[in-house]
């Protein structure tokens, strides 16, 4: 037996809320406003990992790896590369680690990790940006495959590639687990195959590839500029952590049984994404060396180009075709995590701004329709200069986050839980916010050369150390009063007896929907319980449960729950 529990409460000041299709259909919503129920989350770890680590298919890597060698030469490209991913390993392990427990997507940590309910949709543009920008340059890859293999011109290319996505990212998770657990293995034979026929036929390539120097005024040695720059460009791939985490709240709860399990999957398909994602940048970085004589530099961190001729080392012919084959398969895997986290993102942002939710669906296609526009004018052309001004922005972001969990957090300067509803949360949070903002501001002013050569190619570490040393300072300054604006006062409790979150439902007030505990608050102003979305979305409270909000009804006592018997 299972207990649901009922409120008989007055009834709600405003009249009730109903959703359009879209939006009530769980397969097609996925939950992209709120916590992610247990009764949803029904994959394994492994499925869950696996779908994540899928989308990390991306060739981006291998273009963003032959851009910094050919600009920055070997040794330089190296240790750049190495660098950025030490930081995007340890800064994606608590992020992934409170995403999984309080299973909830980036936007909703963000906004309970230090930059308040308002404060974080700014951060949801920023993410937005990261999926669009990734996507155009996915797309733009796959598209100078479709030139290549098929012979389609560019401009009509970008707009297939954009099109074929669509009917995947709509079913969401329950369709992406599907494909990318079934393509997953074709995808590392295919990648990994050039690199072990070069090693079998060619072995010399390897110590000659150290002496690469590219166009690097420096050789291929050692060059500090060119190390910052180039971790500079790697570390745009920060914000991945975003993606990788919109998969793992789907995560179950952890327990003794599954512990290992759990925490296997978790670092893996976590922060571990920068381990591959790394070894396609170097990987990236020789195929670039690889094929330079052949078809010059200009072209040499072109995927479609660095796998014709690495196929052509054991398939000769079929090697176009199988390279066209790889190609599209590894952009349709990344491209679409790409528009299923930005329709997340987007959904978070308007969600906020409008209080309307017409669906995570139609973010959809707002996404991918910024992802054409930068296709059609040429985005991938700029490919170093957009990364590198992108990462700014986003380190500061992600250190901020990283800073109130890993410091705020123990040394109790914040809650030690993450709260993401708005019934509990002030609209702007300076401990986080402030600390992105400033850290971003200084960073991005480093970019523009106003500290010199060097404060423009090691901006993105500016940004970092700034928000790491922010954050617990105005937390201090502030004395944690911007965290919680109000505490959760539902009488059934957040945790069920085993410690894990409750699974007890209770009905939403509004929109008379059953929702599990941890994704309903206490409503005064509805005089009953409302789940976090509905609670998004009311426009006419002004926020009067929480005290200086502004004007509205007053508090409006809860008539005590009720509890019923279900089958």
């Amino acid at each position: 037996m299972t207990e649901i529990i009922d409120r008989e409460a007055p009834p709600a000041t405003t009249g009730g809320r109903t959703y359009n299709n879209w939006a009530q259909n769980d397969t097609l919503e996925d939950y992209s406003l709120r916590y992610a129920p247990k009764s949803f989350r029904r994959w394994s770890p492994y499925v869950v990992a696996t779908t994540a680590l899928g989308g990390i298919a991306y060739l981006a890597d291998f273009a963003i790896g032959g851009s910094i060698a050919i600009s920055h030469g070997f040794s330089s490209a190296l240790v750049a590369i190495l660098a950025a991913a030490v930081v995007i390993f340890l800064t994606g392990i608590p992020i992934s680690y409170y995403s999984a427990k309080y299973s909830i997507d980036m936007d909703l940590l963000t906004r309970g990790a230090g930059f308040g309910y308002l404060g974080s949709t700014l951060t949801s543009v920023i993410y937005a940006s990261f999926t669009f920008i990734f996507f155009a340059l996915e797309g733009s890859i796959m598209a100078q495959a479709l030139e290549l293999g098929l012979h389609i011109p560019l401009a009509v290319g970008y707009l297939v590639c954009s099109l074929i996505i669509l009917p995947l990212v709509i079913y969401g998770m329950t369709a992406l687990s599907t494909m990318q657990v079934w393509t997953q293995p074709v995808w590392l034979v295919l990648m990994v195959a050039p690199f072990v026929s070069i090693a079998v036929q060619e072995p010399e390539k390897f110590s000659q590839f150290t002496h690469f120097a590219g166009n690097s005024p420096t050789g291929s040695g050692i060059s500090m500029l060119g190390i910052g720059a180039g971790a500079g460009v790697a570390l745009s791939l920060i914000a991945q952590i975003g993606e990788q985490v919109d998969y793992l709240r789907f995560m179950p709860d952890k327990t003794s049984q599954n512990s290992r399990q759990w925490w296997g999957a978790v670092l893996s398909a976590g922060p571990g994404w920068v381990v591959l994602g790394a070894a396609k940048q170097i990987g990236g970085a020789f195929l670039a060396f690889y094929i330079a004589g052949s078809v010059g530099l200009a072209k040499a961190n072109e995927p479609i180009q660095q796998y014709v001729h690495g196929f052509k080392t054991f398939a000769a012919p079929v090697a176009l075709g199988l390279a066209t084959f790889f190609v599209i398969l590894s952009q349709v895997k990344i491209n679409s995590t790409n528009a299923y986290s930005g329709s997340l993102s987007w959904s978070n942002f308007f969600s906020r701004l409008t209080h309307r939710h017409p669906g995570r669906v139609v973010y959809i296609f707002l996404n991918v329709g910024i992802a054409l526009a930068l296709m059609e004018g040429g985005v991938f052309g700029f490919l170093n200069t957009v990364l590198g001004f992108y990462s700014n922005v986003a380190i500061a972001w992600i250190g901020a986050v990283v800073a109130d969990l890993v410091i705020n957090k123990p040394l109790g300067l914040s809650p030690s839980y993450i709260e993401f509803k708005r019934a509990h949360l002030h609209h702007f949070n300076p401990v986080g916010f402030g600390s992105m903002l400033i850290a971003s501001a200084v960073s991005i002013a480093a970019y523009f050369e106003v500290f010199g050569d060097y404060g423009k190619a090691y901006s993105p570490f500016i940004a970092l150390f700034l928000a790491m040393v922010l954050s617990p300072l105005f937390a201090v300054l502030t004395k944690g009063r911007y965290y919680i604006a109000r505490v959760d006062d539902l009488e059934e409790p957040l945790l069920a007896a085993d410690g894990l979150p409750s699974a007890a439902l209770l009905t939403c007030t509004v929109c008379t929907t059953d929702f599990e505990r941890p994704d309903v608050a206490n409503c005064p102003f509805h005089a009953g319980a409302i789940c976090s979305l509905c609670c998004s979305l009311e426009k006419d409270c002004h926020d009067s449960c929480k005290s200086g909000s502004g004007s509205g009804p007053g508090p409006v006592a809860l008539a005590p729950p009720t509890i019923r018997s279900a089958d």
